[in-house]
């Protein structure tokens, strides 16, 4: 795994060596007072206990999915399967993180909750080409990041692997409202009843938008698809004859057009971002293709 070097042009060029951070529990303090500038996440909750155990660290992103982070504190510890565990506690115990966010976020962001893409965050000194691997055979959405320390101004976070797995579904068949799943309108629901013709529209953006680079991981969530690097760079929804499309973009850089590329800064929408463009075409995605390069590059 190539290593990343820091050179600093002040007084000539020195690479600034890097190293870890003294105490583990330093860079876990650190990562939870700053887990929305880091990852794009609320903290919720530090060693979080659990059965016979206790969760690193524990939040809920952008999207309203629940964040594991678990900090890997010696070179034998096997972090990613202690993670993998702790997932799998938080699914048989929804209620329990329901809890957690109802009485530090309030009612309304606890029923927002979405259990569709959980995912766990190993952060870790170093990782081998093993770690990887075994990330990757294990189908589940968990980030490897690698942090390096430069002196005591500077902290590096690199992202190991962009994880692309299908959603996690449920076998529960009713919401505390009572009604029925099957009834409800998700992102998936959607897509399958959209005319073939959206369908094609939303694949061919969605490879578009993956082809930005290798960080970017694709998520598919209950009303909503985000394409994320550390955070969403882009939300899409499908309808029956448009795809609707939230970015991070300034709207008041871009030239607006009704119906077409929109302000929605004051207006109820799902996914993240103020920007919303809306495709009803190929040549509409054309169109586009400058925004979604932004959206990459700027977020």
């Amino acid at each position: 795994m190539a290593d990343i070097k820091l050179f600093s042009l002040t007084d000539g060029v020195n690479e600034v060596k890097s190293s870890s951070v003294s105490l583990e529990k330093e860079l876990q303090t650190l990562i939870e007072q700053n887990m929305e500038t880091f990852f794009g996440v609320t903290f919720l909750a530090t060693e979080f206990p659990i059965t016979n155990g206790r969760i690193d660290s524990v939040g809920i992103d952008e999207n309203d999915c629940p964040v594991i982070f678990e900090y890997k504190r010696s070179s034998n510890e096997n972090v990613i399967n202690q993670g993998l565990f702790y997932l799998d506690w938080l699914l048989d115990h929804k209620d329990s993180f329901y809890v957690l966010v109802l009485n530090q976020l309030g009612l309304d962001k606890a029923n927002e909750i979405d259990w569709s893409m959980p995912c766990v965050i190993c952060v870790a000194n170093d990782f081998t080409k093993y770690d990887e691997h075994a990330v990757n055979q294990m189908q589940r959405n968990i980030k490897l990041v690698r942090y390096k320390k430069y002196g005591n101004t500077h902290l590096l976070f690199e992202m190991l692997n962009a994880p692309r797995v299908n959603p996690i579904t449920t076998d529960e068949h009713t919401e505390k409202s009572g009604k029925s799943k099957s009834a409800e309108v998700t992102f998936r629901s959607n897509y399958t009843k959209a005319p073939q013709a959206i369908k094609t529209l939303y694949e061919t953006v969605r490879d578009y938008i993956l082809s930005l680079g290798d960080d970017v991981s694709e998520n598919e969530l209950k009303h909503y698809t985000a394409f994320k690097k550390v955070k969403n760079i882009i939300c899409i929804e499908v309808f029956n004859k448009s795809l609707a499309i939230q970015t991070h973009i300034d709207p008041s850089t871009v030239d607006l057009a009704p119906g077409f590329i929109e302000d929605y800064t004051n207006t109820g929408h799902h996914g993240t971002g103020s920007l919303r463009i809306t495709l009803k075409s190929v040549e509409d995605f054309e169109k586009a293709k400058g925004l979604f390069d932004r959206a990459y590059a700027e977020n």
